[in-house]
């Protein structure tokens, strides 16, 4: 697919450096001897449209043996998409859901009204060193599909929109962007997209989203005069222009917004709602283990453990 000649770069000048409403540095996560660097929900920010999480997986290096093992969780009122660079995992969930998440291609698990999910690197995985690196999001739901029943989707790498040119290669994840949509349906308006820039190749943002952001996963962009290295995120004022110039080394991006919520979120645990009674149902019906009759259900093929309900 060629490039969207609409794409052209109309870079900012002057002040417009001002269009950056907030940068956010991600705090580093040791979940058990791998390290995540979590982006959202952020001290001064909670959601770029309706993204609420955002995590940076490694990269991580395993010896034989070894790999992630995040035994049965629960969800609700969210949307997860786990977006591999290196690496795979397996995907179980209540469902009766067995997929591997691979490289470019997109896993979407919608929570809703509740679901479990494990992730593991586990089989053939683990009988040699390996590698893991990607981004782990969550999207929150809007109130009228907060308790919709759960789902998952899965897209192949080469079912998603690509576009080249000009020294850009943009990967369409989610949503709708640069005239292209992605073909998950999603429960509200939104983008999510991998982009990667050679040495000085530049990029705007989506004009037709409230809600922008960028994280910088390699390499470094240039807004107005300013840089800004790996492992920073940005947002931006809504309606503004803006567009990014890869640094000397390149770049590699993750853009994401969309349309924001009626309002902001309750976040505990695994759990994400519009209401703190929301959140205090789901703990509940977590804790009473009722894995036959109850809320929750255990993934099939991996429902030997699962994770306890924090005490706080």
């Amino acid at each position: 697919m060629s490039w969207n000649p609409a794409l052209d770069p109309d870079c900012p000048t002057g002040d417009a450096v001002d269009a950056i409403d907030t940068v956010i540095v991600p705090r580093a996560r040791d979940l058990g001897g791998f390290e995540v660097r979590r982006a959202l929900p952020a001290p001064n920010r909670q959601m770029v449209g309706p993204f609420i999480f955002f995590d940076q997986m490694g990269p991580a290096e395993f010896v034989t043996g070894k790999g992630i093992d995040v035994r049965p969780h629960p969800h609700i009122g969210l949307a997860t998409v786990t977006y591999l660079y290196k690496g795979k995992i397996h995907h179980r969930d209540s469902l009766g859901t067995d997929q591997w998440i691979e490289p470019g291609a997109v896993n979407w698990m919608v929570a809703g009204h509740g679901i479990t999910h494990s992730e593991r690197t586990d089989g053939e995985v683990r009988q040699n060193p390996h590698s893991l690196f990607g981004i782990q999001t969550w999207v929150a739901m809007p109130k009228d599909r907060e308790d919709d029943p759960a789902a998952f989707e899965h897209a192949p790498k080469e079912t998603l929109p690509l576009m080249e040119g000009e020294g850009k290669e943009v990967r369409l994840i989610l949503g709708d962007a640069y005239g292209e949509r992605a073909p998950v349906e999603t429960a509200s308006e939104m983008f999510y997209a991998d982009a990667v820039l050679e040495a000085g190749a530049s990029i705007p943002l989506p004009d037709n989203h409230e809600d922008r952001g960028v994280y910088v996963l390699d390499g470094s962009v240039v807004v107005a005069g300013d840089t800004f290295e790996a492992g920073r995120m940005m947002v931006f004022r809504p309606g503004d222009k803006i567009s990014l110039k890869a640094g000397e080394a390149g770049a590699r991006l993750m853009l994401l917004g969309g349309a924001t919520l009626e309002g902001p979120r309750y976040i505990w645990w695994n759990f994400v709602a519009s209401s703190k009674e929301r959140i205090e149902h789901a703990k509940e019906a977590w804790r009473a283990e009722d894995w036959k009759d109850g809320r929750f259900h255990l993934p099939p093929g991996d429902d030997a453990e699962f994770i306890p309900l924090p005490e706080k």
